[in-house]
């Protein structure tokens, strides 16, 4: 069974300590590639930097909804320059969180644009993060982004959002979160979503799946969203993992991506 998570944070502190026992354990969960996502200039700069390092991981870069009132022309000009590096795949994450509200609405959604913009003029698909903000959201990705292709990350919002960004041709990235025993509603909107449009993701070091819930997150747990999934959809998880896992790798253009090693 090969696996691809889709959305970690493996250039966050929590990892230093053992991030090379980390990444072996992803390896032998069956994991074949990583996608550590920038979410401020300085951590974008770091998952280049594993990018580099590692074979089988690759990054984004971008700046997050929180840090939205840092964008200005210098911050785009240096998220544009990073982002033409070889190892950056996509552009993120992005988007507009409406429950933290740590930047300004209209912040969020100028920092949004643009970086949707910078997707569009590099050609590189876009990780976004949706939080209580579907309204404006949809609205800015139908200005936008309608011949761009990404993924809505962690994906918690409505049944109809999802039909509406799928309609734009958009993935949806599924998390530990699938594994909650109070959260049904978002298995049934997993059940409703054609597996060619799934992403899996760990989104570590946070949200650890059930029967890891409590702990740090690592790609290795990306498994058991993979195992609920496949319940979602009535397939075996072998199916399911390499539907999504080859829906990532089209989507990041990553088939002739070198693999995790080991």
């Amino acid at each position: 069974m090969q696996l691809f998570d889709t959305h970690a944070h493996l250039d966050f502190a929590r990892f230093d300590r053992d991030r090379d026992e980390v990444i072996d354990r992803a390896k032998r969960a069956g994991l074949i590639n990583i996608l550590t996502v920038g979410a401020d200039l300085s951590s974008s700069r770091r998952a280049i930097k594993l990018a580099k390092h590692y074979k089988g991981i690759v990054a984004s870069v971008g700046l997050h909804p929180h840090d939205a009132s840092q964008f200005d022309q210098e911050v785009a000009r240096e998220i544009k320059e990073l982002a033409q590096e070889e190892e950056v795949k996509a552009i993120g994450e992005t988007g507009l969180d409406y429950h933290y509200d740590n930047s300004p609405r209209e912040e969020q959604r100028k920092a949004f644009r643009s970086q949707l913009r910078l997707a569009n003029m590099l050609n590189k698909p876009v990780i976004i993060h949706s939080r209580e903000a579907e309204e404006d959201t949809l609205a800015i990705l139908k200005e936008e982004a309608q011949n761009l292709p990404g993924v809505i990350h962690c994906y918690s919002s409505s049944s109809e959002m999802a039909q509406e960004v799928i309609a734009l041709g958009f993935h949806l990235g599924f998390t530990g979160l699938l594994t909650f025993k109070n959260l049904s509603w978002l298995r049934e909107i997993a059940s409703q979503t054609p597996v060619d449009k799934i992403l899996l993701e760990t989104d570590c070091p946070y949200m650890a799946p059930e029967p890891k819930r409590g702990k740090r997150n690592e790609p290795a747990f990306v498994t058991h969203v993979a195992e609920v999934m496949a319940d979602c959809h009535g397939i075996p998880v072998s199916e399911l993992a390499e539907i999504t896992t080859e829906n990532g790798l089209e989507l990041f253009a990553l088939e002739n991506q070198a693999r995790l090693e080991g």
